[in-house]
């Protein structure tokens, strides 16, 4: 694409509307400005012109002013009140000092475009511009009410602390990445950035949704805001909720159905585990008989777990390994003394048994020594002594509604 032919034919530039979906209301509540250029009489995308290093910045600078400008009278003139989502390129804002971007905005805001609708994208990649100038500036325009998202984000681990000290509103997370990395890759990926953005107060937005499964993992994994061709193209027009290709509200309501159902099951199998120990429990004699009572639970759990272990309310185990393999369970007493404490939640769990007198089964996580998917139950012997029974892999995976939490 001729980059003098797009700036010499400015009439043929338009922008476009894409719009983006509010878990909580589960209706359109802003819209992501993209452009487009008329050449042929077809309207081609404009990310070839915008992402072409050899096209000069003010070159890129006056297209997004033109599109800018055109958006924000599109919404205008419709008396539309949702967020208007702008990408731009942190070197050419730190070009103009930014200053350009702003005047514009002030511009509308000065016919009643409140400034605390637009959302400012900026891509993770941008921090590697620099960044302490791009943080000023950032912080400049917040003070307008202008919300900062950063696009892409998770791309480059190294940039947690610099996303930290921008502390953004929203985070914005490619969904293209699930088909690109295996599952349990990227659902640790957005774990992390989940608490990165309860830390800092953000919202998660999920981009580039292209089918079910796309919609309902980000609805799982906390996404407040979706976007993309599953739900709704660009369009030149400022689309309905009536518009939209799918109905979010009972897309999601079949979620929670779904999800209802895997925590009734597992909350059964919690129960059934429960009731199993109860009628053993009583034969519980202290930590002094510690293994023997293992070898009473071998039997009645050979289908669900492969090891099994005892540890007080400071997380030192008072008992060997009761370990299965190859089908055959074995004392390792080499297990004994061992301190679990500083394990995430062992410590709270503790007390919530002891609070509650009921066992507690955990989320997946990776053995270390096997590195295999598992989950435990733990339940309590006494207030002082507490059983955990590892659920082993093979059986996670042949009851996965246990995987699915």
């Amino acid at each position: 694409m001729d980059p003098l032919l797009v700036l010499e034919n400015l009439h043929n530039v338009k922008p476009v509307f894409q719009p983006i979906v509010s878990a909580v209301k589960h209706t359109i509540i802003g819209y992501e400005v993209r452009g487009r250029f008329k050449h042929n009489d077809e309207w081609r995308s404009l990310g070839e012109f915008f992402q072409n290093p050899d096209v000069p910045d003010d070159f890129k600078i006056e297209v997004d002013t033109h599109l800018l400008k055109l958006a924000m009278k599109e919404m205008l003139d419709n008396g539309n009140g949702c967020k208007l989502f702008l990408y731009r390129d942190a070197k050419q804002l730190l070009l103009t000092g930014g200053e350009e971007f702003i005047t514009t905005l002030q511009e509308f805001e000065a016919k009643g475009f409140s400034l605390k609708r637009i959302v400012l994208e900026i891509t993770e990649h941008a921090f590697e511009e620099d960044f302490e100038s791009l943080n000023h500036l950032l912080m400049y325009y917040k003070t307008y009410g202008i919300q900062i998202a950063v696009d892409h984000v998770g791309a480059k681990s190294s940039n947690i602390d610099r996303i930290r000290q921008l502390k953004p509103d929203i985070l914005k997370i490619d969904t293209t990445v699930i088909r690109t990395n295996r599952p349990d890759v990227f659902q640790d990926i957005v774990y992390s950035l989940s608490l990165l953005a309860r830390r800092i107060g953000a919202k998660l937005s999920y981009e580039h949704i292209e089918d079910d499964y796309q919609l309902q993992f980000a609805w799982k994994h906390g996404g407040h805001y979706y976007q993309g061709y599953y739900l709704a193209k660009p369009s030149f027009n400022l689309l309905s909720n009536d518009s939209l290709q799918v109905n979010v509200g009972e897309s999601i309501q079949g979620f929670i159905n779904m999800e209802k159902t895997v925590i009734s099951k597992c909350l059964a199998f919690s129960n059934s585990c429960e009731d199993i120990l109860k009628k053993i429990a009583f034969r519980w004699a202290g930590p002094d008989q510690a293994d023997e009572f293992l070898q009473l639970l071998g039997d009645s759990f050979n289908r669900e777990s492969f090891r099994m272990y005892i540890c007080n309310a400071n997380g030192e185990q008072i008992s060997s390994n009761y370990q299965k393999r190859d089908d055959t369970w074995n004392i390792e007493s080499e297990h004994y003394g061992s301190h679990w404490a500083f394990r995430p939640f062992f410590l709270e769990n503790i007390i919530r048994m002891k609070k509650w007198s009921r066992g507690i089964l955990s989320d997946t996580y990776s053995d270390i020594e096997t590195g295999d998917i598992v989950r435990t139950f733990s339940y309590p012997l006494s207030d002082d002594s507490f059983l955990f029974i590892d659920i082993s892999s093979d059986f996670l995976f042949d009851n996965d509604y246990l995987l699915r939490r």
